[in-house]
């Protein structure tokens, strides 16, 4: 005989013979007594900056990054782009990052949804500054800014990882697999490659980073780099790259940023490893 002929268990004084009784029990057993299951907030997008803070940028090249940032977020293009999504809110997070395991967030996961809000988030991200860190790995912040999305608490048909840098990977694993990585579980990763050459180290940059960004770290729909060439295009561009992720359909100003990761032309995504190498083996000589 089942276990349905013998003496049926009871959930709140029904048997388990009745299929609304069944359906209780499977569910207390699913979620035990005292754990209660909150639906994740939804968003228009779910938005990390990740902004390097590698030894070659100089204390007033992290200031100008911060506060553009900040200085954006409450701008009007910025939150009229915010407020024409489907929702009208969006989940944002600032990371900074050097090398491959050196990142700081800086602010975590919070919602703006209107201008007093990005004012909080505004007031978080210029609250202190740190100082710079060596190497620079964007191999790392792309790993480790991939994780934040899991169980953060929000759900959109979007997750953006905005890279701001001013050189090449030159730290931890090629940065080749690990963007792959993060296309394969639908992140996109968009670039602000910063080629003002203010910072120390030159021989760290590349006179075509925005090549370097679009061959090697966006990919994506949508995806796009969007290069700052002196620190005074820096506060516009930063409005203009928010626009262009919280946007629900791509600008027409967007149209010529937008870079297909498979694109024809050979780029060698290995080259600020090889330049580490090589400036490693002038230091070593005599």
């Amino acid at each position: 005989m089942s276990d349905f002929g013998k003496s049926p268990k009871r959930v709140a004084g029904c048997s388990t013979r009745h299929f609304v009784c069944l359906f209780l029990l499977i569910l207390a057993s699913v979620f035990p007594a005292g754990i209660s299951v909150a639906d994740d907030t939804e968003v228009d997008v779910e938005l990390i900056l990740a902004v390097d803070v590698s030894r070659s940028m100089t204390p007033n090249e992290l200031e100008i990054q911060r506060r553009g940032y900040a200085e954006a977020i409450v701008s009007d293009e910025v939150i009229g782009a915010i407020r024409n999504g489907l929702i009208g809110r969006i989940a944002i997070t600032y990371v900074e990052w050097a090398g491959s395991w050196s990142q700081n967030v800086v602010v975590d996961w919070m919602i703006i949804s209107n201008v007093d809000e990005a004012r909080v988030f505004a007031e978080q991200l210029t609250a202190r500054f740190e100082n710079s860190l060596r190497r620079t790995s964007i191999s790392g912040a792309i790993d480790f800014t991939s994780g934040l999305f899991a169980d953060n608490g929000f759900i959109a048909n979007r997750q953006v990882i905005d890279i701001s840098g001013d050189g090449p990977n030159n730290h931890g694993r090629p940065v080749v697999p690990a963007r792959d990585e993060a296309l394969a579980r639908g992140i996109v990763i968009n670039g602000l490659p910063l080629m003002t050459k203010e910072g120390m180290g030159t021989q760290w940059m590349l006179d075509d980073l925005d090549q370097y960004y679009r061959h090697c770290v966006i990919g994506g729909p949508r995806s796009f780099v969007l290069p700052v060439k002196e620190w005074s295009q820096f506060p516009a561009a930063v409005r203009q790259k928010l626009v262009l992720e919280l946007a629900d359909a791509a600008p027409p100003m967007a149209r010529d940023l937008v870079v297909r990761i498979q694109a024809s032309e050979a780029y060698d995504c290995l080259v600020g490893e090889k330049i580490w190498n090589r400036m490693r083996d002038i230091w070593s000589e005599p």
